[in-house]
């Protein structure tokens, strides 16, 4: 069995769709492929590896309650490839926000049922997640926690010479179980999901979302994005920051009064 995860994130790095892709990577078995689609130089190279799939799995972030441009024109790309070629396997969707609700990805995923009528695949439905953002926040903190307890096994050892650090082994089983927690119902879909990719059987459209109550996920969001707005050089992501002036352009043949 071949199964080719697609992760359709824009961001180069630490972005929450290679983290929820990841996750599911661990329970589907046989030939795994992970392949990176950001920009239309992606797209061939993506495409060549569904030659032999039985599933591929897309993973990606709800842009204006849809799908994000640039994965929509590998889609329409895909499509043709597809009936040309006459492919057929599954396709598998994990979508992810930074909405509280899961429930928000519903009209992505029907983007993803009606590509795969039109192109002659079949839809294995898939899993939506609410507040993914904060998850993926919350495993780049946790695996420098991690790193946070090597460093103090290693100063516990030179100042005892003892490798066990019982105070930091403790801090990090909490932040271990905080994490199963608050990944608690991503996990338990994306378990079932993976059962049904090695089937090749339909998993239906399941939503899940953080493990918070929405009165505190919305208090640490806002607090998140005002500090993220910072950083991007003004409060309100970049309105306050030096722009460049640019030369507005003459239309071709137009006079100047």
């Amino acid at each position: 069995m071949k199964t080719v995860f697609i992760n359709c994130s824009p961001k180069k790095r630490f972005c929450a769709s290679a983290y929820f892709l990841s996750l599911q990577r661990l329970f589907v078995g046989g030939e795994k492929i992970t392949e990176r689609l950001r920009t239309p130089a992606d797209d061939e190279r993506i495409l060549q590896k569904l030659q032999d799939a039985d599933a591929v799995v897309f993973c990606l972030p709800l842009y204006v309650d849809g799908v994000p441009s640039h994965v929509l024109r590998f889609m329409e790309k895909m499509e043709a490839h597809c009936l040309a070629g006459g492919l057929r396997f599954h396709v598998y969707c994990i979508a992810n926000n930074g909405f509280i609700e899961g429930k928000q990805n519903e009209p992505l995923m029907r983007v993803f049922e009606c590509f795969c009528a039109r192109a002659g695949l079949t839809w294995g439905g898939g899993v939506g997640v609410g507040g993914g953002v904060m998850l993926n926040v919350y495993r780049i903190v946790y695996a420098a926690q991690l790193g946070l307890l090597l460093l103090r096994t290693v100063l516990n050892a030179v100042e005892t010479g003892s490798f066990l650090a019982q105070g930091a082994l403790l801090s990090f089983a909490e932040s271990t179980a905080i994490i199963l927690f608050l990944n608690l119902g991503v996990l338990v879909y994306l378990i079932r999901m993976g059962c049904h990719i090695r089937k090749g059987t339909f998993s239906g459209k399941k939503y899940t979302r953080i493990m918070v109550p929405s009165f505190l996920f919305i208090l640490f969001a806002d607090i998140f994005f005002v500090i993220i707005s910072l950083f991007e050089g003004g409060l309100f992501r970049g309105w306050l920051s030096r722009k460049k002036y640019q030369e507005p352009s003459t239309p071709h043949g137009s006079a100047l009064a």
